[in-house]
């Protein structure tokens, strides 16, 4: 198969590349390496794929819209698209509103444009996120939750693409994908992230900034377990009519940030300084992924623990930045 992915000099883009590479399936990847966080880490990432075989790059922004509906005439033999790429951070979007309207909304227009274009096309997963859910106070989070209360911009551009997805598959019967993210980390995360951010922190000697008063909960999913939770989505086209389907991949088990952090200072070998703040506007108090069906229709579980996950990222960090 030949596999179109979006974002594939970021973090779960570039795992899940890789992955499919792994598996012989011909991928090209696109990203436009904007600089959102640090470019150089993206092009680490990238050179990983480009030095494989079977890997195409293409630097393109999604939505420059003649670019990329040229693509069906360059790969006319593409047969899934992975659609993670787009402008992430719950908190940047208080910042660049624009950004998350060009390349959230606009680009996902363009990539379903391009879905309809592509004659041998079977499937298109994409990104949403555990955002969308706001601060819901029916836990754990499930995909029948009402989600019209969105917290933050980036948010509401995610379900805005559910939305969309919706009638693109109404319409002209694509067959598509959501899949809500629940807090994703591991190696080659994302460094505005809690990980990163914490890592850098701690090893310097400076203190983290520990949100509403450290009164909050995540569903830490390990990027392992969510790259076979996105390969499951693709092989599995949904069958309802019209053939769209939305689903949670999480760890289904949040973890209290105090304790992520306790986890994170034991890998590393140092204490935090620690300076309690109040809550960010746009965050949200707590996630939690109810992920039974995914589980049903993807067989998708997810194993790791932090106790397992943060160390795997903690050695990678400590490789990559020589820290």
């Amino acid at each position: 198969m030949t596999i179109l992915v979006t974002g594939a000099a970021g973090f779960i883009g570039y795992h899940v590349a890789d992955a499919l590479l792994a598996l012989g399936h011909d991928v090209v990847g696109v990203d436009n390496l904007n600089s959102y966080y640090e470019v150089s880490l993206k092009e680490a990432r990238l050179s990983k794929l480009t030095a494989k075989r079977r890997f195409i790059f293409q630097k393109l922004d999604l939505s420059d819209r003649d670019k990329i509906l040229g693509l069906a005439e360059e790969y006319p033999d593409i047969t899934h698209i992975v659609h993670l790429g787009a402008q992430a951070g719950v908190r940047y979007s208080l910042i660049d509103p624009y950004a998350y309207v060009t390349s959230n909304l606009m680009g996902h227009v363009v990539i379903l444009e391009l879905a309809r274009k592509l004659k041998s096309l079977v499937h298109t997963v994409y990104a949403s996120s555990s955002s969308v859910y706001g601060n819901n106070s029916k836990v754990p989070f499930s995909v029948d939750t009402p989600v019209d209360q969105p917290q933050s911009l980036y948010a509401a551009t995610k379900r805005a693409d559910e939305l969309i997805s919706y009638t693109y598959s109404h319409l002209y019967g694509l067959k598509i994908t959501g899949l809500r993210f629940f807090t994703v980390y591991g190696p080659w995360g994302r460094p505005d992230m809690a990980p990163m951010l914490f890592s850098k922190a701690i090893l310097e000697g400076t203190p983290i900034d520990v949100f509403n008063h450290g009164e909050m909960w995540r569903d830490f999913s390990f990027i392992d377990d969510i790259v076979i939770g996105v390969i499951a989505a693709m092989e599995r086209p949904p069958t309802l009519k019209p053939p769209h389907k939305v689903y949670n991949l999480g760890n289904s088990k949040p973890e209290k940030l105090t304790d992520f952090i306790s986890v994170l200072e034991s890998s590393l070998g140092r204490k935090a300084q620690k300076r309690f703040m109040p809550m960010q506007p746009g965050d949200v108090e707590r996630t939690s992924a109810d992920t039974l069906e995914a589980q049903l229709d993807l067989g998708f579980a997810s194993s790791t623990s932090i106790d397992t996950g943060i160390p795997q990222f903690v050695k990678w960090y400590r490789d990559y930045y020589d820290a």
